[in-house]
């Protein structure tokens, strides 16, 4: 077919390039804005999916510990598992709390505290001892319980002293009643490196045991007697609150930072008997049904506390902090 003047492109004034140009460019806004579309309705997907996660762990967190359903005679649960620090989910300030609110609810026949734990903090370990004393004197008709299955450690068996009985499997490891102060030194290695410490102080002792300097003997000296006297408070309270249970055992070895199992721990007087936490609440209680009182933390507050405690891990290495390990 035989094309006419109209159908050929006219190049002379351009008109036909910038209509082109002009249509590709109305095409490709339309795409842009189609695309940009999709993008806005995938991250308000993402967005409703991520609050829908918020909000499961919240109700959890809810429902787990001070809001826990209280109606009915029941065995009321306190978890102490893992490091025992003021950030972690093994905090006085949590385990406290449910405590007060396992013993003040209605339904509580007994108290029992699940331990899991290598210990941690002394402060926070003599924190949760001296509360589970006080409610202990507080609500005398409910009986206290601690229980341990895979360790009940230095920090975590400071708090099972504070409980009526303590109970355990035949394999748990039991005791560690000491105090650990450590840290490295790294002076032969920046001599054989070439590294000079340059630290300004004010006041003598503020470089103390610090990793890249000599140690000083009466520094030394000092720090033992702060952890002498740590330990001498860790074994007064154990001795306060096992009494005679602990018998004839020599004390050297006893309070050495020796550990034993569950079955040791009985022969010795550091554990009362051999039970699992649910045939504690069966026979032991009296009251099959168990209810968890330990606060949770919320999802968001769980990630910030692991990054958080990963930091003041590295510092406390750095500061030499006591701890029951």
């Amino acid at each position: 077919m035989a094309e006419t003047d109209e159908d050929l492109p006219r190049g002379g004034d351009g008109r036909w390039e910038r209509d082109t140009l002009a249509r590709l460019a109305a095409a490709g806004l339309v795409e842009q804005r189609r695309s940009r579309r999709w993008g806005i309705l995938i991250k308000l997907l993402v967005l409703l999916y991520l609050f829908a996660l918020l909000f499961a762990a919240l109700n959890v967190s809810t429902l787990t510990g001070a809001a826990a359903p209280s109606a009915g005679t029941h065995t009321a649960v306190v978890r102490v598992e893992g490091m025992i620090a003021a950030e972690s989910d093994a905090s006085a300030e949590r385990v406290n709390q449910g405590l007060r609110d396992a013993f003040a609810a209605s339904g509580t026949r007994g108290v029992l505290v699940h331990i899991n734990s290598p210990g941690g903090s002394p402060v926070q370990a003599g924190l949760i001892y001296d509360e589970m004393m006080r409610l202990r004197e507080q609500y005398p008709d409910t009986p206290l319980y601690a229980v341990t299955t895979d360790l009940a450690a230095s920090g975590g068996y400071y708090i099972a002293a504070a409980a009526d009985r303590i109970f355990a499997n035949r394999a748990s490891l039991v005791g560690s009643i000491g105090v650990r102060f450590g840290g490295f030194g790294f002076v032969e290695a920046m001599d054989k490196v070439g590294v000079d410490r340059r630290l300004i102080t004010a006041g003598e002792n503020k470089a103390l045991m610090d990793p890249f300097l000599p140690q000083d003997q009466e520094q030394v000296a000092h720090i033992q007697n702060t952890v002498n006297r740590i330990h001498e408070q860790f074994i007064t309270a154990v001795k306060k609150g096992r009494g005679d249970r602990l018998g004839e055992n020599p004390p050297d070895e006893l309070f050495s930072g020796l550990i034993w199992t569950g079955q040791e721990a009985v022969d010795n007087g550091l554990v009362d008997d051999l039970a699992s936490p649910s045939q504690v609440a069966r026979e032991i209680v009296g009251a099959e049904r168990t209810v968890d009182y330990t606060p949770r933390k919320d999802l968001f507050q769980r990630f910030s506390d692991r990054v958080g405690a990963t930091i003041a891990q590295t510092l406390k290495s750095e500061a030499l902090v006591p701890d029951l390990r």
